[in-house]
């Protein structure tokens, strides 16, 4: 985490395994990792503003429901 002004930001990893239906995806028991990053604006002490951004496309890779690309050659 880092906080400067009004602002942290935090970034994070989550790890699970897809055990369940997950937006439609039935289960595929596939084990996942997924970086995210979180950005709030702090008012008060109180959360006013939030931002987040996490490898969506980067797990759905990973349960097999999406094929990954190739790197260009």
């Amino acid at each position: 985490m880092i906080a400067e002004g009004d602002l942290v930001v935090g970034r994070y990893v989550f790890r699970g395994t897809h055990q369940g239906e997950f937006y439609g995806i039935p289960s595929t028991g596939q084990q996942v990792t997924v970086p995210n990053i979180h950005i709030c604006r702090v008012e008060n002490g109180k959360i006013v503003e939030h931002w987040g951004n996490g490898d969506d496309l980067g797990m759905l890779q990973q349960f097999g429901t999406i094929p990954r690309s190739e790197p260009a050659t």
